[in-house]
């Protein structure tokens, strides 16, 4: 097929905190050194910001290195927090607020703002269009170019494809997009991403990555109910016995509230839903008294990288680098990656700057490991490395103890390595094996059905378009997967994406691709990693106003 192509010096795929951190510092170099640079981001939101998705507690420390000045610019960081809680959940109706010695004082977030990440990266486009960078929303960047083992850009989707493959009237192939250096932040779980580790073998010499599913809502609710600045973390119930993780409660400006749970996907019992889990934590008395007489306007769900330092792969390649949520830099110990995904976004852009201005650009960019390792980023992350394998390994409750000892007697800096070699998706136990859970109907009050709630994510795909989840094999969701698993696709999902429905006598596995939030859950949870996420047509999927 005959493609349009461009050239730039540089192309981001994503326009997420670490692309546009990484675009901002490429732009700033240029203009201090008086050097001409073609800078393009690509971001498959129909919009930037509209597949963001974050908590958010925001750390302003890679900001204040990026933007010095960014009170003056108007970065929409107005709600500092004023007040911390971590609760203990005992059960659904008991909970215990953790004293400071009983928590790591990673958790402590004095200086942090409570924000909307998907606005922040509507400002921080401005300041990166402003310096010169193109944007280029609605453009997902659909397959690698590599000639002679380097990468030598990429090549967005095509527009007007039908569900048959073939083409419709107005049919546009998609572009190439050629540079000197292509940096991927795709987010958690980025599908160029994980095709580059597995062409260049980038996890070789790491533990397996790890995930979990963080929801959101965002909630208007009664002024006597809000306390603008007051950051609230719960452990426990309702995960106590079937899952680890986590619930936040973030008052954020305008009457709002932020409230949402993070189920880690190593969980063994298929019958569990992460979604009805959330909908579980919303009806506890400490979370119901904040959201009663209040109305949910926003929905949505969101796959995290959180293995750590002990899964970090290696990040570039030739041509090519790996940034942010996409290699997983986030800090778990702080539930934290929008930061670190900015810094290493910056660390990239000083390597990528220093080669194309000494003209070694055909060179891969050794110098970022170096650079890397000098970083308050390497540091911060070496510090939390054992946090996450601690709650895998021991338990909520024991690994919470090591973790506080760790961080608050010692720094992150105990003589141990802890790692978690196991992979999620193999972590299911059969269902023969496994109670079933039943879920309480939703009262569509404080609980809601997923339909309910993707409606509220103004998710959109144009239908008639192949379908972007792709099965490996079409006959093992019904020929093993049920048997074995009771085909948790069904309930895995946070968007009803995946059923099975009976058909003239026959079960059929139905996939409903325009529901699809592009969390990610199936592509990692799939027990036969037999789904494959790609991209859909430009601009599919949600359109978050402010999450």
């Amino acid at each position: 097929m005959q493609r349009e192509s461009m050239e730039f010096d540089v192309v981001i795929v994503g326009a997420g905190p670490a692309g546009l951190s990484c675009a901002i510092r490429l732009a700033q170099q240029a203009k201090e050194k008086q050097q001409e640079l073609m800078i393009c981001v690509v971001e498959k939101g129909s919009e930037v910001g509209a597949h963001i998705l974050s908590g958010a507690v925001f750390e302003p420390r890679a900001l204040n290195e990026l933007l010095p000045n960014w009170q003056e610019l108007g970065a929409p960081l107005n709600t500092p927090v004023t007040h911390d809680q971590i609760m203990l959940f005992k059960n659904s109706e008991k909970a215990t607020e953790l004293p400071s010695f009983m928590v790591p004082k990673t958790f402590h977030n004095h200086g942090n703002y409570i924000t909307s990440i998907g606005n922040l990266c509507r400002w921080l486009a401005e300041q990166a269009e402003a310096l010169g960078v193109e944007i280029f929303p609605g453009f997902p960047a659909a397959s690698i170019i590599i000639e002679e083992q380097r990468v030598a850009g990429v090549i967005t989707g095509d527009m007007g494809i039908n569900s048959n493959g073939e083409q419709k009237p107005g049919f546009e192939p998609g572009m190439e997009l050629r540079a000197k250096y292509t940096v991927f932040a795709e987010g958690s779980r980025g599908h160029l991403g994980k095709q580059l580790q597995q062409e260049f073998k980038l996890a070789e010499d790491c533990s397996p990555q790890h995930y979990a599913i963080g929801f959101k809502e965002i909630w208007d609710i009664p002024a006597e109910q809000h306390q603008p600045g007051l950051v609230v973390h719960s452990t426990g119930w309702p995960l106590t016995d079937e899952a680890t993780g986590g619930g936040y409660l973030y008052h954020a400006e305008d009457g709002q509230v932020y409230v949402g749970l993070i189920v880690d996907l190593n969980y063994k019992n298929p019958y569990l839903s992460p979604f009805n889990e959330f909908q579980r934590f919303k009806t506890h008395p400490k979370i119901a008294a904040t959201l009663k007489q209040g109305k949910r306007v926003s929905y949505g769900a969101r796959a995290i990288t959180k293995g750590g330092f002990h899964s970090l792969p290696r990040m570039t390649v030739p041509g090519g680098i790996l940034i942010g949520c996409n290699a997983g830099t986030l800090n778990f110990a702080k539930i934290k990656g929008n930061h670190t995904a900015m810094k290493s976004g910056m660390l990239a852009a000083e390597s990528i700057f220093n080669a194309l201005h000494n003209n070694t650009a055909d060179h891969e960019l050794k110098d970022f490991d170096a650079r890397f390792k000098e970083s308050w980023l390497y540091d911060e992350l070496y510090r939390s490395r054992n946090f996450g394998p601690a709650v895998h390994k021991f338990g909520t409750y024991l690994g919470g103890a090591y973790n506080t000892i760790d961080q608050n007697w010692f720094g992150g800096k105990l003589p141990f390595n802890i790692k978690d070699q196991h992979e999620d998706h193999a972590q299911l136990k059969l269902a023969r094996e496994c109670q079933v859970i039943e879920y309480e109907k939703p009262d569509n009050k404080l609980t809601f059905d997923r339909l309910s709630s993707v409606f509220l994510s103004n998710t959109n795909h144009e239908e008639d378009q192949p379908c972007h989840l792709k099965l490996k094999d079409s006959s093992i969701p019904l020929n093993v997967n049920m048997p074995k698993f009771a085909e948790p696709a069904q309930r895995y999902c946070p968007a009803g994406v995946y059923e099975v429905v009976e058909e003239n006598g026959k079960d059929v596995f139905k996939i409903n691709a325009q529901n699809c939030i592009h969390c990610k859950t199936c592509d990692i949870k799939d027990p036969s990693q037999n789904i494959t996420w790609v991209t859909p047509e430009g601009t599919g999927g949600p359109n978050y106003p402010n999450m």
